[in-house]
Parts: C-alpha cells; structure tokens; sequence
C-alpha cells in the first residue's frame, strides 16, 4: 500500500470516529472552530472521546493498536479519561496464515520445518499485533525432548511500521504546529519513543536476552518462573522458550478452587515488582493480566510465571539514589527536600521557585497520610505527581514513565486479587531495607570494594605521576609544589584510613561471626 492510501485511509477512520473534532476542538483559533462545527455536521458522536480514540486506533491496525498501547503509559501527557480508555487496549489481532509462519522460521534457519522440530503445532497458540506463538517439541543439547513456546514476527512489519511511522511524524508536526497545547503534548517525542519500542520489538533475540537477563536475577527468589531461552533456536525473526503451564492470573475463582493463598499471591506480586526495580534496576515493564500466569504444578505451585518480554525498564544507580532520597523525603514529609531534588537532578528548569514546587507537592502528597494505609495507592500518588509537574515543566524521564505504569499495573493487579491489600505496608519494608543499602555504611563499603582494584593500580603510579609532573613545571614555582605535596599527603592520609578502616570493619564482621557461631554451639 503507498503511502498516499494508506493517508486516505487514516484521513477516512480520522472522520469516521470524529477524531478530527476531538484535535480541532483543543485549538483556540476561531476559523479552525469554525471547520469543526462544519466537518462535524449531522454526524452523532455521542460515545465518549476516549472511545472512539480506541476504536479507531483498533480499526487501523496492529501498529496503531501499539501506539495506543505506548500512548497510554504517557499518562504525564495524556487526560485521564483518554489514557484510562487506551489502557484497554489489547493485542487482539487476528492470526496470521500458518503457512507463513512456516515460511518464516524454514527461512530463519535455512532448514526445513522438520529439522528444525520434533513436532510442530500449526494452530497458533496467541496472536498479538507484532508476532503469533506457536506450540512445538524441540530436541536440546543433551538429545531431551522438551515443549517450547515458538514466538514468529508477522511478516512484512518493518516495510509497514516505517510508513505508517512516517505518517504519524507528519501528523505530529501538525499538531504540534497548529496549538501550544499541542507543543504540550509533545507529539514528536511520544512518536519518538514510540518508535524505539517497536523497532526494539521487532529483534527477537533483544527480547530473549532480556528474558535471559530477568531470569538470572530472580532465581535466587522462588517467587516466579521465567522461561528458560533456546539459543540455538533464536533468530531476529524467531524466539523459541521453553514453553510455560499455568493459569492465567484473572481467573482468580479458578486459582482459588485450586489452593492458592490469593492475598499471598498478592504480597508476591508486590515483593518481586520492588526486587526488580530497586535491587536490580531491571523490571518487566509490560506487566498486564495477559502476561502473567500462576504455576499449579506441585513443585513450584503458587509461583508466578512471566511472559513477553519485549518492554523492560531500566534505572542507573543515579536513578536509584534519586528514588531513594525522595522516598525518604516523602515518608519524612519534607516536601521542600522533595522539590530540592528535582531541582538538583535538572529535571525541573533552574529557575523554578523552590516553595512555589514545594507548595505543590505537598498538596499532592498531604492528603495520603491522613488515611489508612490500604487505602492510598502509591501508583496514585506519582500520576498525580507527574500531572502536577507540567506546570513546573518538568522533565518527564522515559526509565520513570515505565516504572509509574508498571506500578500502576502491580497495584491494579494487586487489589484485583485483594481488596484489602496494603501496597504501602507490604513494600515498605523492602524500601527501608533497600535504603539503608543505598544510604548507609553496606554502600560505602561496596563501593570501596568495587574501586579496590582502580586504587590498586593508581597507587604504584603517584611517585612517577609526581616525578613527571614536576620535571614539567618551572623551578621558581615553590607555592604549586607545596599545595601539591599538601595534596598528595592529604590523598595518602585519606588512603590509608580508608584501607585500615575498611580492614578493621572486616575484622569486626569476623569477629560477631565467631561470637555468633559461639553463642550458637
């Protein structure tokens, strides 16, 4: 399809849906209101704008169906009734031809399908708008037979995306053009973001290295299951995993009737979303109903199983530090601490008056303390955080977008299988524990530990470093020489309390460890 038709064809749904009178109708030019109420004549429009936002997103195709979904998660851009109806969205996308499917894979490892599996199932499993999932019977390394999950790419999506991408940075400039609201909304930058998601998407072993990734990381943890990757059976085009048996986390009555301590299952929910996020920096960020099973087999029964790993979010250690300073800012009630930060971390502009940002997070934050725990939603909390910060023209960073509505999901999930779940009570714990790490002696001392061997290599260098560094300065120049031998005896001192007080805290553990040990036998 040329880019010219499949204009026409969006101009078309555009109309249809009366998405032409939603945009025009935010412009305050009064010729352009004038168009609105021409174009909108005689047309009924009485489903609610969110609505016929979804359904025309739905009637375009798997791409626009994506975009809706990425659109959903700027709830720092979008009003609430638009993202809460966005949220709706799902991959409900008719299935593509098996054959194809077949084609693909023979394609992919240049054999035929049979060589490439024992069995093959040609009925797909799932359909989503980016890939379909097969049911297949591989032989590993070790000659076992084992059940695997093949994900395929539909084919043809890159030609696809890259037109309809264009078309929507078109209408972006549009929009962004014709109205400040628009320029508020930042079109540009959501197609932008949007664009990174799908090409992302679009690799399959990206997708099986960050299910490798999170698989590692919560091992240690016995609360989830992640599949385990086929490397000899990925592609770009091709994800083969071991293929997962578990019971879909909202058929609640079903797990019920099976055993499962729901409230339980819950806290869980809970315990490996802040695991992932705070002590490995490295989350599932797609983390709605459908991809989320419960395992009832006996030796893992109650464990959560994760699934679809094309969205995962990242935080960097400054990222962590900054959370954790405003947790704790946050739970000291010191907002003007809260506002401070934001202007340290250059997420707001430098001129922003520091009472005028306090005055305002406090009037968000207030209000929570004085009710009972269960009864105030952390995911609440920052939305309306970030919908108090546009008028602060706030920096929205992409890695806290991604937490907010992961967390958002984890706490709709959450009350979902407990009503009387306490999000607050049930992390804290974790967070207070999680700080002290961040804050306290056990980081200085990581961090010692970690630039041991940086010290190690620089120490032998100083006498050379200072050798050279004065064959190169002029004889006459006594002052630099004594504030540079001042330094280096301040460097040594530092050094040596450093290394004596980090061998005298090992010392120390040591000791308790042999006192404990004692007290215990």
């Amino acid at each position: 399809m040329s880019r010219f038709a499949r204009g026409i064809t969006i101009v078309w749904v555009v109309l249809r849906y009366g998405l032409d009178e939603l945009v025009l109708s935010t412009f305050r030019q009064p010729w352009l209101r004038a168009v609105t109420r021409v174009i909108t004549f005689g047309r009924k429009l009485d489903a609610p704008r969110g609505q016929r936002l979804r359904e025309a997103l739905e009637s375009l195709g798997p791409i626009f169906v994506k975009f809706g979904q990425v659109l959903s998660t700027r709830r720092d851009l979008m009003p609430p009734d638009i993202a809460d109806e966005l949220a709706l969205l799902q991959d409900r996308v008719p299935p593509f031809d098996p054959d194809v499917a077949i084609a693909t894979i023979e394609r992919a490892f240049r054999r035929p399908i049979g060589e490439v599996f024992v069995s093959f199932d040609r009925q797909p499993v799932a359909s989503a708008s980016i890939a379909q999932v097969h049911f297949a019977v591989i032989r590993d390394r070790q000659g076992h037979a084992r059940e695997v999950a093949v994900k395929v790419l539909r084919p043809g999506m890159l030609p696809v995306i890259d037109k309809d991408l264009a078309l929507m940075r078109m209408m972006a400039g549009w929009v962004e053009s014709l109205s400040a609201d628009g320029k508020r909304l930042k079109p540009r930058e959501v197609v932008a973001e949007f664009d990174n998601y799908l090409h992302d998407e679009l690799d399959l072993v990206r997708e099986a290295a960050n299910a490798a990734q999170l698989r590692r990381n919560m091992q240690g943890l016995d609360l989830v299951l992640i599949p385990e990757v086929f490397w000899d059976f990925c592609h770009a085009e091709v994800l083969v995993m071991e293929r997962m048996k578990g019971v879909p986390i909202n058929q609640v009555d079903r797990l019920r009737s099976a055993g499962v301590d729901i409230p339980k299952l819950a806290r869980d929910g809970v315990t490996i979303f802040f695991t992932q996020v705070f002590r490995d920096g490295f989350f599932h960020a797609d983390m709605h109903p459908g991809n989320i099973q419960v395992s009832l087999a006996p030796e893992t029964f109650g464990r959560y199983i994760s699934l679809d790993f094309g969205i995962v979010g990242t935080l960097t250690e400054f990222d962590k530090e900054y959370l954790a300073q405003n947790f704790t800012a946050f739970f000291r009630r010191d907002y003007k601490r809260v506002a401070e930060l934001h202007i340290e971390s250059g997420w707001v502009p430098a001129h922003t008056r520091v009472n005028e940002l306090e005055a305002a997070i406090r009037t968000v934050c207030e209000p929570y303390f004085d009710r009972p725990l269960k009864e105030i939603s952390l995911g609440m909390v920052l939305l309306r955080l970030f919908q108090t910060s546009r008028r602060f023209q706030v920096e929205i960073q992409p890695q806290l977008v991604l937490l907010q509505k992961t967390l958002l999901n984890i706490e709709g999930l959450g009350r979902q299988l407990d009503p009387d779940l306490d999000l607050w009570s049930t992390a804290k714990p974790f967070l207070e524990k999680w700080m002290l790490d961040q804050l306290g002696p056990q980081r200085l001392w990581r961090e010692l530990r970690a630039e041991a061997p940086h010290y190690a290599k620089i120490l032998p260098d100083l006498p050379r470093l200072l050798h050279d560094f004065l064959r190169q300065r002029p004889h006459d120049n006594r002052v630099d020489l004594q504030e540079l031998l001042a330094t280096q005896k301040r460097t040594n001192r530092l050094l040596q309390s450093l290394i004596y007080g980090g061998l005298g805290f090992v010392l120390g553990l040591l000791v308790m460890q042999l006192f404990v040990r004692v007290r215990i036998f």
